[in-house]
């Protein structure tokens, strides 16, 4: 005897709420990138070389990010039956393996530049990192809610975030030159980016392995749970329960459980199922879930039980 209950469409992902912001902070990012290579070839700065490369590879992660989340949007079918919701977190782990590969790139660079620094026009270093920063200032604004919700939109947040880091250290940098004519702050700046890159791309890579091996959503404690479930009226116990996350804000459960039959014969299997239903919609937050109602003994007949 099995019951479902579904809730929320690939179009109600987190992400697609914010698809036009990602388009906006997209463009900005192009544009910064832009503004960047045309600084560092003007300057022989490496730091605004490192920073030009990470841009790039924020426009790449989120242009990832809003391809995956129209993606993510197309309807469901037989063959994939939640859709391709999934792509959102493929897009935020290639985001995530990017940052980490630029990030190695940046730390070499930057390594190599400190053993032989060249010259540095410090102005225009300090101008086009100027440019980056407030641009990188103004996508963070606009992402800024949106990393809240979506894991997928959170990946771009983080990227954006670490590259307005970058434009500091860029800008400190190009002011040092400026004062003190000390050129390796130049390599100093760009090492520095790639130590700041590191962590973050494995912070995000860690929250997608939590989605892609189906660990229990954060903040879901499934003793609480099933404590919650088993004060709905008729039930007697729960079993076999499970909760994973589709793509970021739709977490599912589905579970086993075992009902008085006199009650159920007094309530009735679609009273049982609201109660439930309920019970996880409104204490957990949780729309969608699938329950298995079984009669007391029914499990010693199960050929696989998890408990």
């Amino acid at each position: 005897m099995g019951f479902g209950h579904g809730h929320g469409h690939a179009a109600g992902t987190a992400a697609y709420a914010y698809r036009k912001r990602m388009m906006l902070v997209l463009g900005i990012v192009v544009s910064i990138t832009a503004a960047q290579v045309v600084g560092a070839a003007l300057s022989g700065s490496m730091a605004l070389l490192a920073d030009a490369a990470h841009s790039l590879t924020d426009g790449t992660g989120v242009g990832l990010a809003l391809l995956a989340t129209v993606i993510a949007a197309r309807p469901a079918s037989t063959k994939r039956t939640f859709g391709l919701q999934r792509a959102e977190i493929l897009a935020a782990m290639t985001n995530a393996v990017v940052v980490g590969v630029a990030a190695v790139l940046v730390l070499i660079g930057g390594v190599r530049r400190l053993a032989d620094p060249g010259e540095v026009e410090s102005g225009i270093m300090l101008l086009a990192a100027l440019v980056g920063l407030i641009g990188n200032a103004t996508s963070l604004l606009i992402l800024r809610r949106g990393q809240q919700e979506s894991l997928n939109v959170r990946g771009a947040y983080l990227e954006v975030l670490g590259d307005m880091l970058g434009s500091m250290a860029v800008v400190l940098a190009a002011i040092v030159i400026m004062v003190t004519d000390y050129v390796r702050a130049d390599a100093i700046a760009s090492i520095l980016i790639g130590l700041m890159i590191l962590p973050r791309a494995w912070m995000l890579l860690r929250e997608v392995l939590h989605v892609l091996l189906e660990a229990t959503p954060k903040g879901v404690d499934l003793d609480d749970v099933r404590r919650h479930m088993m004060e709905v009226p008729g039930i007697v116990d729960v079993h076999d329960l499970h909760a994973w996350t589709i793509t970021s804000g739709v977490p599912v459960i589905s579970a086993h459980v075992v009902v008085d039959e006199l009650k159920l014969d007094e309530c009735g299997n679609e009273s049982i199922l609201d109660g439930l239903h309920g019970c996880l919609a409104g204490h957990f937050d949780i729309e969608h879930s699938t329950f298995q109602i079984e009669p007391r003994g029914h499990v010693d007949h199960e050929y696989a039980r998890h408990d």
